[in-house]
């Protein structure tokens, strides 16, 4: 026997025939890729423009030029928007913007962000998990906890990435998640991501729901209830206080999207908690965005310590992104300070949404469910004349934006008045008036969607 051992312990001979199967291997690898036909140096790139779905929009818009309807989307403003906005260097009533309680551009909220970014810079540059983790985070997510009524929060850098990454995550294949036909696409996004079975129940319909449940709960792990403190497109809030009993009562979590009542709702703008006087514990997850009261940007979810513990070491849209920036986070926390000492601010919305309602319905504008508050519509029921009242209104000096089909259905297209606690009895007043005047004007000129299929055949 040999006593010389070679690659790995191989004897001399082995080893030889290993190299030359390494070799021929090597060899037959470099011939097919010389056989393989080379792509050609200038191929260009996918042209997006023949895809179906861009030329429907393409046409969709030729439509609208055709017929004279500008585009009352994507207008740049000039200035903070509030209860005023700026476009185009013209001042203009605003009714499109979600800044509830005037925050955005309150100088202490400013000044909070200015110091912030002085302190940290505009941008933390890491993922809080490495190295993005900075006081003022947990100070804001202790704020929000608080403002709940919870143990704990832990915040995302966007809100509809706060719906898909924790709904997404948390549920699986083997579950079931209930959601009101009107709810966010956040949401709807979140539950497609989790592969989980989907079931829609009318709106607002809590004996519908409560029959999906008695005929679906027993073949799924997990079973999720996700409905909307304040519908950001009718502006209604469901029954909390039952929601609480058939999610007791079937074992399942229940989820309320608070984007649009948080500020809002509740004496002091705590939310649908306080609105019913529901102890918030009681529910499984609290999510908000802080966009809209908050004066900032990005998502939370607020709970107990070890959902939000859970989710802070595994959510992707948490682990795997860049930490909030600094001066998003402390206008949030200078925004939340404000709401907690300031419930006037509440107490003025609601008193403007409510006069903003009672005036629309003497004006006979149909607001569909809207209980008053921060979010009414005024359903005109088609995309066409929608549009054309937004553009209407703007030539009187208001700005309202039209949700047209396929936000809504057709013939629900509307435009959605956001109220804030800013508005002066006359601009609503006035906005109404017009609203009403301008809308019976389209009306009678027969324009819209019905009447050109009409003049089409």
């Amino acid at each position: 026997m040999s006593g010389r051992r070679g690659i790995g312990g191989l004897s001399g001979g082995d080893r030889d025939k290993l190299m030359q199967s390494l070799r021929a291997g090597r060899k037959s690898a470099q011939d097919t890729r010389t056989a393989a036909p080379k792509r050609p140096e200038a191929a260009p790139a996918f042209d997006f423009a023949t895809l179906p779905e861009v030329k429907q929009l393409k046409m969709q818009r030729a439509a609208a030029d055709m017929i004279g309807v500008a585009n009352p989307f994507f207008r740049a403003h000039d200035a903070t928007a509030g209860a005023c906005t700026e476009i185009d260097g013209r001042s203009f009533d605003n009714f499109a913007s979600y800044n509830y309680l005037g925050l955005s551009g309150h100088r202490e909220v400013i000044a909070a962000a200015n110091a912030a970014t002085q302190r940290y810079g505009t941008s933390v540059s890491a993922s809080r998990v490495v190295a993005g983790e900075r006081p003022i985070h947990r100070e804001l997510e202790a704020a929000l906890a608080r403002l709940h009524g919870v143990e704990d929060a832990m915040t995302y850098v966007s809100g509809h990435a706060t719906n898909v990454s924790t709904i997404g995550h948390l549920l699986g294949p083997d579950d079931l998640i209930l959601t009101d036909v009107l709810i966010h696409n956040s949401i709807a996004e979140g539950a497609r991501l989790a592969g989980a079975k989907r079931l829609n129940f009318p709106h607002g319909d809590l004996d519908a729901l409560e029959r999906q449940l008695a005929s679906n709960r027993h073949m799924h792990t997990h079973v999720l209830i996700a409905v909307e403190g304040l519908y950001s497109m009718d502006g209604d809030f469901p029954d909390l206080k039952r929601l609480v009993a058939l999610k007791n009562r079937y074992n399942a979590w229940l989820l309320v999207d608070e984007a649009h009542s948080l500020g809002v709702l509740g004496a002091h703008g705590h939310g649908i908690a306080e609105e019913f006087g529901i102890d918030p514990k009681s529910v499984e997850i609290w999510m908000g965005t802080l966009s809209k009261t908050l004066a900032s940007c990005g998502g939370y979810i607020a709970g107990s310590s070890a959902l939000c513990d859970y989710l802070k070491a595994t959510a992707p849209g948490f682990v795997y992104s860049v930490g909030m920036a600094p001066p998003l986070a402390a206008a949030a926390l200078a925004s939340a300070g404000i709401l907690e000492r300031e419930p006037d601010r509440v107490a003025r919305l609601k008193s403007n949404g409510h006069h903003f309602l009672k005036a629309a319905a003497e004006a006979g504008l149909d607001t569909g469910p809207s209980a008053g508050y921060s979010v009414i519509p005024v359903i005109v029921g088609d995309s066409i004349q929608a549009a054309m009242l937004a553009n209407a209104l703007l030539e009187d000096g208001i700005n309202a934006l039209p949700i047209i089909f396929p936000a809504v259905a057709e013939n629900a297209a509307r435009l959605r008045f956001f109220i804030t606690c800013d508005h002066t009895a006359e601009q609503i007043e006035r906005a109404v008036a017009c609203t009403a005047h301008r809308l019976a004007q389209i009306r009678a000129g027969g324009s819209g969607l019905k009447a050109l299929m009409d003049r089409a055949r």
